[in-house]
């Protein structure tokens, strides 16, 4: 029965209604009736029986005169909603203003409490009267004489059928209400429920669809409270990620093909030519073997940027540090980059420092990430253009600086280029690889505390320094 959001809304918010407002209000109504309705007729017979006793002080032969009792009794009789009825000190009915009386005038009528009332005490209490045939609330006043002796009694009695009526009337007003309430409740709680439903259930079918491979629809974030909106958005995050993560992967299946497919397809031109008789002359046997010997040297890259993209993706990256002396260790580096560069007809231009720090460093792994970027420079600088790098302490920090003098980098793709996979519009910086050379060393670079900046100027070269912490 309660098996949707909608229903236990509804239910929360009115099952209080239904059960503790209810109770809340008989208890009001008892309350009401016992400890205000009732007290407040008792008195105020109290007081109406009280003047009474002063204008019978004024007509004391009225407690030896039952005509004259009778006159007065006539007299106050109708300005009071109670049965007035006087009484002499031996109990004898004097006056009535009930006419059913007429019958009793002259005999006993010793009351509950009389002899209360004789001793000079007040009597209220309440109860059956067979003659009335229904409850009764009863004063007995007692009144004193000269001598401050009980000459008498006043004897006010009132039906309650009136007031009970009145309280009946009273509590199916109060039924009414809460019943209202309850109903106002129900729909509140009905209104609230489908604020609360319809984004969980928007978000529901879009999962579905998301989950059946149907076109995605962004869930709407403005809609159900704070949470609900929280939740919207962290949902379209989570799926814009896993786009992301589709088209990286697409996108890298994509580069696989194309980067091992050339050097394969290169190896399978040397083997055919050599198969073919190429390899019956020296000099063309040579040049096949060094072309196939750079291809594989190419596929050997190619695995060795995947390891460390794996590597990262499972949080495998270990560093392990030790002191380098960053000096020495930028000669041995850069040492087969410069032939590099020197073959591809490039200008090397070195600038390291003779008093370059101790630093406390991975040389391996610290060595790939300048390896990647050393790479991009001389891979993406035209021929006839230089290759700059330079090394200092500036800030604090020990800076190294590769810059190339190629085609540069955009401003729309500056903030792109350290994502994995990605690679920039053909013809310009990225035409070829796997996206993967400046995310690794960014990577690495990171791992040892440092950070790596780029500057580059369209049609003019980029610079990417490499900044790690002394210490």
């Amino acid at each position: 029965m309660l098996n949707t959001l909608r229903r236990r809304l509804v239910v929360s918010h009115a099952l209080p209604l239904l059960l503790i407002i209810p109770l809340m209000g008989l208890a009001l109504v008892y309350a009401l009736e016992t400890q205000v309705l009732l007290p407040n007729l008792s008195s105020e017979l109290v007081g109406q029986a009280s003047l009474v006793a002063e204008i019978a002080s004024d007509h004391t032969d009225i407690w030896n005169d039952p005509s004259s009792a009778q006159a007065l009794v006539a007299r106050i009789g109708p300005r009071l909603k109670a049965r007035l009825a006087l009484l002499d000190s031996g109990g004898r009915l004097l006056a009535s203003s009930d006419p059913a009386d007429t019958l009793r005038l002259g005999k006993p009528l010793t009351p509950r409490d009389f002899a209360l009332a004789l001793s000079g005490q007040t009597s209220v209490h309440t109860d059956y009267s067979q003659s009335m045939g229904a409850e009764i609330a009863n004063v007995l006043l007692p009144v004193a004489g000269p001598n401050k002796q009980v000459v008498g009694i006043i004897y006010l009695t009132h039906r309650l059928s009136n007031v009970y009526e009145w309280f009946l009337r009273l509590r199916y007003l109060t039924t009414g209400v809460l019943a209202s309430g309850l109903l106002l409740g129900a729909i509140l709680g009905w209104v609230l429920a489908l604020n609360l439903e319809r984004p969980l259930q928007h978000m529901t079918q879009v999962i579905h669809r998301f989950a059946n491979g149907q076109p995605w629809i962004p869930v709407p974030e403005d809609q159900g409270p704070d949470e609900i909106r929280l939740l919207s958005q962290a949902f379209n995050t989570l799926v814009d990620r896993l786009h992301t993560l589709e088209q990286n992967r697409c996108q890298l299946l994509a580069n696989l093909v194309h980067e091992v497919g050339r050097p394969i397809g290169a190896l399978h031109s040397a083997i055919q030519a050599l198969v073919g008789g190429a390899d019956e002359e020296m000099a063309l046997r040579r040049e096949l073997l060094a072309g196939m010997d750079g291809q594989l040297a190419s596929l050997r890259r190619l695995l060795d940027d995947l390891t460390r993209f794996y590597d990262e993706a499972e949080g495998a990256l270990e560093i392990k540090r030790r002191p380098v002396a960053l000096g020495d260790w930028l000669l041995h580096v850069l040492a087969p980059w410069k032939v590099t560069a020197q073959q591809k007809g490039l200008r090397w231009e070195a600038n390291v420092g003779s008093e370059l720090p101790i630093l406390n460093i991975d040389p391996d792994r610290l060595g790939q990430a300048l390896g990647n970027l050393l790479s991009n420079a001389i891979k993406y600088t035209p021929a006839g253009r230089t290759v700059s790098i330079a090394a200092n302490v500036r800030d604090n920090t020990a800076q190294v600086q590769v810059c190339d003098t190629g085609v540069g980098i955009t401003q729309e793709e500056r903030a792109r280029v350290f994502i994995p996979l990605y690679r920039g519009q053909t013809g310009r910086r990225f035409p070829q690889g796997m996206g993967l050379g400046l995310g690794i060393a960014r990577d690495l670079i990171v791992a040892h505390g440092g950070r790596l900046d780029v500057d580059s100027t369209p049609g003019q070269g980029s610079c990417f320094t490499l900044s790690l912490p002394l210490g």
